[in-house]
């Protein structure tokens, strides 16, 4: 990580996030996330998946602190909270819930799950070719090329770093949070997003195929995380895990457009794989399980 982000002040862009004030008298300071944020979450009614999300921003706020030098973080921090959110983080604390855990034991898996993603779209984005420009609206442009794709490896460390920083030592908690990156770095990794990445870059790539890689593993990762920190049984964990994978892969296929009749195959196999989702929850108990039955219709994941 030190590599990447001292690469960062070799071309600095002296634009910077309007969001951010930066002071070095104070180093408790934190970014703040953009005020599109903010209305967008006073606009969601009161609901236990609202609430999960509230926490996680609030947790990733004070996670990732302004500090010296700037050049290098202060980058860091807009890429961080300009990538949109998604949805992994907040499964991976309702499995949590699910088996029979807090929420606090999640919460920082939560956000390293957060923070893959901003890494992962980080790089996926940059403003070098038409296909990035597509997505200019979603990634504000603040930064130049070179700053936005060394900021995004700078940003994946830090999901292992506040892993690291939250184990408790203890043999449970060492080895459960050992498994947790495990589970982290193949969901980010060529197995996971990096392979979705590349596979979707292949003509004979179909939408489940790369959706599978991606969200669907990124959000099998955040089940199965969350089922290993709440303390779930290895048939609990591998439930969640394949449960995420389905789910994900229904929020990847959805995000495509299709028309004619790929968009009816496209539907079939959504209302399948939603299906099949929903047989894998069907051993659970608990206050939550209507909560996890309504995963795919919270608009605000």
């Amino acid at each position: 990580m030190a590599i990447s982000l001292n690469l960062l002040q070799l071309q600095p862009n002296p634009a910077r996030p309007k969001f951010f004030k930066w002071n070095p008298v104070r180093p408790a300071v934190y970014f703040r996330a953009p005020a599109r944020l903010t209305v967008v979450m006073s606009q969601i009614s009161p609901s236990y998946w609202a609430a999960i999300n509230e926490d996680i921003e609030d947790h990733l706020r004070r996670a990732i602190p302004a500090k010296d030098p700037p050049a290098v973080y202060e980058p860091l921090g807009h890429f961080v909270f300009s990538a949109p959110r998604n949805s992994a983080p907040a499964l991976c604390i309702a499995a949590c819930e699910l088996v029979g855990g807090g929420r606090d034991q999640a919460i920082v898996a939560a956000t390293a799950l957060q923070l893959i993603h901003a890494a992962t779209y980080t790089r996926q984005y940059p403003p070098l070719t038409a296909r990035a420009i597509s997505r200019a609206a979603v990634v504000d442009r603040v930064y130049g090329p070179n700053i936005q794709l060394l900021t995004g490896d700078g940003i994946a460390p830090m999901v292992f770093e506040i892993l690291a920083g939250s184990c408790d030592w203890s043999e449970s908690g060492s080895e459960r949070i050992r498994r947790v990156m495990v589970e982290m770095a193949r969901a980010m990794g060529t197995e996971g997003w990096i392979g979705g990445q590349f596979r979707g870059l292949e003509e004979t790539a179909t939408a489940e195929e790369v959706s599978e890689k991606t969200e669907g593993r990124l959000h099998a990762c955040g089940g199965a995380c969350g089922a290993i920190l709440g303390g779930g049984n290895e048939e609990e964990i591998e439930k969640m895990r394949k449960y995420g994978k389905l789910v994900g892969m229904v929020k990847g296929m959805s995000k495509n457009v299709f028309g004619g009749k790929e968009n009816e195959r496209k539907k079939e196999k959504i209302e399948e794989l939603k299906n099949l989702a929903f047989k894998e929850l069907k051993d659970f108990k608990g206050e939550n399980v209507h909560e996890i039955y309504g995963f795919l219709d919270f608009e605000g994941l």
